[in-house]
């Protein structure tokens, strides 16, 4: 299951507000460019599947700017569905459905989740193992509809090698507290959406030194 850790400094937490909402700065300034890249890459209408929503942030923002997407945030952590559905009060969406508890890297629940137009996660990639990772994309490829497209968002390593200081260190803290997790390197998360069938689409390198991949699933 997603690992709850005690992150070091470097990394962004969710502070309580308003109503059970949870607050994490990296949500506010990372959801404008996710949403470009949405509106970019992703379909204008179906279903999306959002894993680990975390506070609710983005689930309200995206939901919100894409009225044709019936947006569904899940998130393993009670406290967090709770969140989400708090931020879902905040917005004009009635495409924004509850949340549901879902452990993205558990076996089987790609099955469960079928006919998805568009998977979203962002930023849980670096805080899993390896094997944890590539089960999530094989399931996520199993949920997926023909066509349909998942986009993996966070910092990850370019040809095993950190792009700055600062996330060299952070991807050390990391490794420290348990060294199965930490980022994943860029030409690996290529072979494991090529191995679960899915077709490259786009690399895009996003602002603060993060990259989105997106894949879509054939036919």
């Amino acid at each position: 299951m997603p690992r709850r850790l005690n992150l070091p400094d470097s990394a962004s937490t969710a502070t309580p507000g308003e109503d059970g909402r949870l607050y994490a700065p990296s949500s506010e300034r990372n959801a404008a460019p996710i949403l470009a890249l949405l509106k970019h890459h992703g379909p204008t209408e179906g279903r999306a599947l959002e894993l680990a929503a975390g506070t609710g942030q983005h689930a309200a923002t995206f939901a919100a700017a894409l009225p044709g997407l019936h947006w569904h945030p899940t998130e393993i952590d009670p406290t967090r569905r709770q969140s989400i559905d708090s931020w879902a009060k905040t917005v004009t969406a009635p495409n924004l459905q509850p949340a549901i508890e879902l452990d993205a890297t558990a076996p089987g629940w790609g099955a469960k989740h079928t006919g998805q137009d568009l998977i979203l996660l962002v930023n849980l990639l670096h805080l899993i193992s390896t094997p944890e990772a590539r089960t999530l994309i094989t399931e996520s490829a199993q949920a997926l509809a023909p066509g349909g497209r998942l986009i993996l968002y966070g910092p990850f390593l370019r040809d095993a090698e950190a792009t700055s200081e600062g996330d060299a260190q952070f991807h050390a803290s990391l490794t420290a507290q348990d060294p199965e997790i930490g980022y994943k390197d860029d030409f690996d998360v290529i072979d494991w959406l090529h191995e679960a069938w899915l077709e490259l689409v786009d690399v895009v390198e996003m602002p603060a030194n993060n990259l989105a991949f997106v894949a879509k699933r054939p036919g």
